[in-house]
């Protein structure tokens, strides 16, 4: 398996640890006393979300680059 593929796979399992961490707080934040730090447990999911995503919208435009397509000469 290539780096590209796992990554692909490491996105789609965060997002589901996303998913889950998500509805977890909405739970926790919903009880008669709650717990104000669990509304922060989403964000390290949702900040490697965002790093893996970026990298995968940016894999067309780096190999058109690379291959010397015609993005390569800014037009």
């Amino acid at each position: 398996m290539n780096v590209n593929s796992w990554i692909r796979h490491f996105h789609r399992w965060v997002a589901i640890a996303f998913a889950v961490s998500v509805i977890a707080t909405f739970a926790a934040l919903a009880q008669e006393k709650p717990v104000v730090w669990v509304s922060y447990v989403p964000l390290l999911p949702l900040a490697l979300l965002a790093i893996t995503g970026l990298y995968l919208f940016a894999l067309p435009y780096i190999a058109r680059w690379r291959s010397g397509g015609p993005a390569a000469d800014g037009h």
